[in-house]
C-alpha cells in the first residue's frame, strides 16, 4: 500500500492536513462516524479536546481492527457542533492528533453541524483508509 501526500506550493501551507492524497493498495476501509462514546454507549468528556481524544481513539480502534494503522488514513472528516470552538482549540487538537495518529496527515475537512446523533457529542470523525 502506498499513500502519497500532495501539498502544492501554489496552495496555502497545510497545517494538520494534506491537500490531496493518492492511494494504491488492495483494500479500502470505510470508517463510520465515531464520537466520544465509551463501551457502554455513553458520551464521555465535557470539553471538546476530551471528546476529540475519545472520538479519534475510537476511530483508530476501528481502523486497527480492520487491519489498518493511522498512516493508512487517506481521508478524515471532522464534524463539529461549534467550529469557532474547534478553531480555538486547534493547537491542542493538533497535539492530540500527533500523539495518537502521528504526522502522516490525511486529506481532511472540518464541517460545522447543528448537532450530532448523541446530543452531548461535540465532535465526530469518519473517514477511509487504504490498507494492504
Amino acid at each position: 500500500m502506498t499513500l502519497h501526500r500532495h501539498n502544492p506550493a501554489e496552495l496555502s501551507p497545510p497545517a494538520g492536513f494534506s491537500h490531496a492524497v493518492t492511494a494504491t493498495g488492495s483494500r479500502l476501509v470505510f470508517l463510520a462516524g465515531q464520537t466520544a462514546l465509551d463501551t457502554d454507549g455513553k458520551v464521555v468528556g465535557e470539553t471538546l479536546p476530551e471528546q476529540f481524544t475519545t472520538a479519534l481513539t475510537n476511530l483508530l480502534a476501528a481502523l486497527r481492527h480492520a487491519g489498518g494503522a493511522p498512516a493508512d488514513l487517506a481521508r478524515v472528516t471532522v464534524y463539529a457542533t461549534d467550529v469557532a470552538e474547534y478553531r480555538a482549540h486547534a493547537a491542542e487538537l493538533g497535539r492530540i492528533w500527533r500523539a495518537l495518529a502521528g504526522r502522516d496527515y490525511p486529506a481532511m475537512a472540518v464541517i460545522g453541524v447543528v448537532r450530532l446523533w448523541d446530543e452531548q457529542a461535540r465532535v465526530e470523525l469518519d473517514g477511509f483508509a487504504v490498507v494492504d
